[in-house]
């Protein structure tokens, strides 16, 4: 081509030409995110398709429940080394909840530290008045219930001699030749042991008054306390909190007060049953079902059969077996009618949960364990379906 001379354009039909050319050409496709070109896997890619989803899922909610059960040991064995506050606070608390109705009648007519003072006057007053009935009834009935309980002993021992035990004649007499001589051969363990009961008193004592003393702040100034650490708090998170602790509140006071109620409930049935039966001690084994009853499905027997040996003691096989009826007829007003009715608007919860709360309470923290085990429960199971909501 000589030189200034323009180069030709292509024609159109040309241009047409070539544009068919490259669409008859197929297209390379990109491989897809994770697999190289190579057509290997990725590691992504290939563990998603070694490890099953269901597996990776398990395994999430695996040490996500690891972490939570970690932090809850780490709270309980924080409360474990500081249990006599622990159990001081949660007593108070207790406290605070039979006693809010009062003072918060009282508080019409009085003002509100006039009002809670009169409440907690009232409590000690009634407290102290059942121990003290207690402590004379044993001091009048203890002279002839020696005698009672000695002729109990021999007839035990002759119905244990007889069909289908039949017991050789002297075990119980060989048996109380063995515990006379345990006592004198350990009488200084059982010294120390009962110096170390007084420190207990003591440490009970302290708890008590420590109760006492949180009660009267949760009763005069319970509402001003609860607002201003909900003051303290991010204000996004004020509404949780707010939700939470009136779920908390809510159940744990109706849980306290129904709990009392069918304790009375109970004691009264027991009392009045064991008085027209005869049995001795009425008064304290009455007592003793009342405490016994907020260890619930556990505590109402076990009293009862307390009732029951000193009722074969005083008055015979018989007598006993009524008791042990007793046992049965309590067992099932307690569980088909006084739960149901008090207890449904606060606890609702499956007795299975209840009966694994109370021996996993029991075997954690003993007796105060069982206690505890059901309100904390419930507490928890109220505060999850607040928040859910």
């Amino acid at each position: 081509m000589p030189n200034g001379a323009r180069r030709a354009r292509p024609s159109r039909r040309s241009r047409d030409a070539a544009t068919t050319a490259r669409r008859a050409v197929p297209h390379r496709r990109r491989p897809p995110t994770g697999r190289p070109a190579g057509g290997t896997l990725g590691p992504r890619l290939r563990e998603a398709v070694v490890v099953p989803r269901p597996l990776r899922v398990a395994a999430a909610y695996g040490w996500r429940l690891l972490v939570v059960g970690a932090a809850v040991y780490v709270v309980f064995m924080a409360l474990g080394r500081f249990h006599l506050v622990t159990l001081a606070v949660f007593l108070g608390l207790v406290l605070t909840a039979l006693l809010e109705p009062l003072t918060g009648l009282l508080a019409r007519w009085l003002p509100r530290a006039a009002a809670v003072t009169v409440g907690l006057l009232l409590g000690i007053v009634l407290v102290l008045g059942v121990l003290s009935l207690i402590g004379a009834d044993v001091a009048d009935a203890w002279p002839g219930l020696r005698q009672v309980f000695t002729g109990g002993v021999a007839r035990i021992e002759r119905w244990l001699e007889g069909p289908p035990f039949h017991l050789q004649h002297g075990s119980l007499a060989h048996f109380q030749e063995w515990v006379s001589h345990f006592v004198s051969t350990n009488r200084a363990n059982l010294i120390n042991t009962a110096v170390s009961g007084v420190s207990r008193l003591v440490e009970v004592l302290t708890v008590g008054v420590l109760a006492l003393f949180c009660s009267v702040f949760f009763l005069h100034s319970g509402g001003r306390m609860w607002l201003w650490f909900g003051g303290q708090l991010p204000e996004r998170g004020r509404s949780t909190v707010r939700t939470a602790g009136t779920a908390a509140w809510t159940t744990f006071t109706g849980y306290t007060r129904g709990i009392v109620l069918i304790a009375a409930t109970n004691a009264v049935l027991v009392g009045c049953a064991l008085f027209l039966l005869g049995v001795p001690l009425v008064l304290p084994l009455a007592v003793l079902e009342f405490f016994a009853a907020f260890v619930p499905l556990i505590g109402s027997p076990v009293a009862l059969a307390v009732a029951a040996v000193v009722a074969l003691a005083a008055k015979g096989p018989l007598v006993a077996l009524v008791v042990v009826l007793l046992i049965v007829v309590i067992g099932q007003l307690e569980g088909h009618v006084l739960h149901p009715l008090v207890m449904s608007r606060a606890v609702s919860l499956h007795p299975v949960v209840v009966g694994l709360a109370v021996i996993c309470g029991g075997v954690t923290a003993g007796v105060l364990g069982a206690v505890v085990a059901v309100p904390l429960v419930s507490v928890v199971w109220s505060v999850y379906g607040a928040l859910r909501r």
